[in-house]
């Protein structure tokens, strides 16, 4: 069976939201990507779904000396995620923990404050929550995110990416009222293998992206 593969984020944005069209139309409703990979990809579904569309800006803490190796992850609202097992494993110590979060909680700040021109996570009381990365591999970042949507109350918080791995799903699954992936590959490795295009977004294409969305439909179309 030929594997599928993604030919960039608008593309597997655009399969997404097809997978999701059950909740167009609700009034509470809102999208949310997160940066900066995820915004590309939500804001396709955003658009076919007719949905808002915001940002949850989520830093991964990287293991010292190994900064690609996730050790944890922060999220606005003063969230904070630590993997234990991986801590003790690497002998991390408190005041190296410390200093990590401190530099990306500096660049929460600023992402948030070049995204939208404000710090904090978007007001989602009460709504259906549709939480959209390009792809979950350890899953540490947007576990992070869950917990700060939880802080909201929203009624519902739906996970929805293009491509996971299936441990991950597993783990997310029971946090969530649903976890929607288009694809679970059992040899999963990292997320960019499922996608022919997967080069870098940058904050000028997700501020670019987010202003694209807040325009009147008028101004979208013309």
């Amino acid at each position: 069976m030929k594997r599928l593969l993604f030919k960039d984020r608008v593309h597997a944005g655009q399969l997404l939201a097809e997978a999701l069209m059950k909740y167009a139309g609700h009034d509470n409703l809102i999208i949310l990507g997160l940066p900066r990979g995820g915004v590309p990809v939500a804001y396709q579904v955003a658009e076919k779904l007719h949905a808002p569309l915001d940002v949850l800006v989520v830093r991964k803490l990287g293991l010292p000396g190994w900064e690609e190796f996730a050790m944890g992850a922060i999220a606005s609202g003063g969230v904070r995620v630590l993997n234990q097992k991986v801590i003790r494993a690497y002998g991390v110590t408190e005041e190296e923990i410390e200093k990590v979060a401190a530099a990306q909680l500096k660049e929460l700040h600023r992402r948030e404050q070049a995204y939208r021109g404000h710090t904090g996570t978007p007001e989602i009381k009460g709504k259906i929550v549709i939480l959209i990365d390009d792809g979950i591999a350890t899953g540490s970042t947007i576990r992070a995110a869950v917990q700060a949507l939880r802080q909201q109350h929203p009624e519902r918080i739906i996970i929805a990416v293009p491509t996971a791995a299936p441990d991950s799903c597993a783990a997310l699954s029971p946090m969530v009222d649903e976890l929607i992936a288009l694809m679970q590959p059992e040899e999963f490795a990292a997320v960019g293998q499922w996608y022919e295009d997967f080069g870098q977004t940058t904050d000028a294409e997700v501020t670019e992206l987010l202003a694209r969305a807040a325009a009147p439909e008028t101004a979208q179309t013309s």
